[in-house]
């Protein structure tokens, strides 16, 4: 790709995350939205391949129908209102298209259907990007819009996401595929919570983001796509492969690892709203997600499975682990013992 297009496409990119996060009206909110879709179809569709065309194709689609309900959802709520502010969002139908068009921009259950494709059909760098800074505009639009929304269906979308995340991701052999069924769990999490306190919503997020960020970076330098792959990228960079299995174990919410902590929060939080049987379902539910997440850390680290691959060995990467991987990794698993001060500040 021309390094103009794709200085061009990154800034484009930042910038209608910026627009979309600091907005108050909804035209300019809808307007970052469609910058940051137009931002990242080049680099979904760089490669040229086939698989990488028909995912950008996907991609546009899905996110022009989200964009298309999301501008309706808002011109309907200020007919009737008068307001275009995104606080100001008060009409019953309105909060449904709203939650509608959200679910589709985050890949929310029943409109979760384009992103394990898309995810497969791109690069692991734009995947990355697909899996976090995507996912941050809509999210900060639910954020501010969270006191209307209703909450029986946000309960019945999250509580589906995070059963169908950790089901359909049992038999996966891709590992772009996985972390796009991870990313639907979590998600599933991040939406139950939400309406009770939005704070813990975006801290979830942000934790989550890292997790992945440090996953995606690891296999970016092990070059590691499938789980076939993955069984013998140990010898490549072994003190690595031993970090990337504790950030999965981290995203599959293990104590003493900082994906623990969102996961805690979230059933306390739930118990608090006298919500019971819901924290006991989604708990139950993500040890559906604990059990491929076990697999990826076996596979990664743990030992040889026992049958036969057709791969050759592959020799020891010498150069140096890049200073970022290991902040974050760091990261990505050590943040527990800070649990009471990052508390303070939501």
């Amino acid at each position: 790709m021309n390094p103009h297009a794709k200085l061009i496409t990154i800034l484009s990119l930042f910038l209608g995350t910026t627009i979309t996060i600091s907005s108050n009206h909804w035209v300019m909110a809808w307007t970052g939205l469609e910058i940051n879709t137009l931002a990242i179809i080049p680099l979904i569709s760089k490669s040229h391949h086939p698989r990488a065309i028909e995912a950008a194709i996907k991609y546009f689609l899905v996110q022009a129908a989200a964009s298309a309900l999301v501008l309706f959802s808002s011109m309907t709520n200020a007919w009737y209102t008068g307001q275009w502010d995104l606080t100001q969002l008060t009409h019953p139908t309105s909060c449904l298209l709203l939650t509608a068009a959200i679910a589709m921009k985050l890949g929310l259950v029943p409109f979760h259907f384009w992103f394990p494709e898309v995810l497969q059909g791109s690069s692991l760098t734009t995947a990355l990007l697909l899996s976090t800074v995507m996912k941050f505009p809509p999210i900060t639009i639910l954020f501010m819009t969270s006191h209307s929304l209703n909450p029986t269906l946000l309960t019945t979308m999250a509580l589906a996401s995070a059963a169908l995340g950790g089901w359909m991701g049992l038999n996966q052999t891709q590992i772009r595929k996985i972390l796009a069924f991870s990313s639907i769990s979590h998600l599933g999490w991040m939406a139950i919570i939400i309406i009770y306190n939005p704070k813990l919503t975006l801290l979830t997020f942000y934790l989550y983001s890292l997790m992945t960020t440090t996953v995606f970076i690891t296999l970016n330098t092990t070059k590691t796509m499938t789980l076939s792959t993955m069984m013998i990228s140990w010898t490549k960079t072994p003190m690595l492969n031993a970090t990337l299995m504790l950030t999965l174990l981290s995203l599959a919410g293990l104590p003493p690892l900082t994906g623990f902590l969102p996961k805690w929060l979230t059933i306390q939080e739930l118990t608090k709203q006298e919500m019971t049987t819901v924290a006991t379902v989604i708990s139950m539910l993500s040890l559906l997600g604990l059990f491929f997440y076990l697999r990826l850390a076996y596979y990664s680290t743990i030992t040889l499975p026992p049958n036969s691959t057709n791969h050759m060995k592959q020799w020891h990467i010498n150069k140096s682990t890049n200073v970022l991987t290991a902040i974050v990794a760091s990261l990505s698993i050590l943040l527990l013992p800070l649990s009471p001060m990052i508390l303070t500040t939501i």
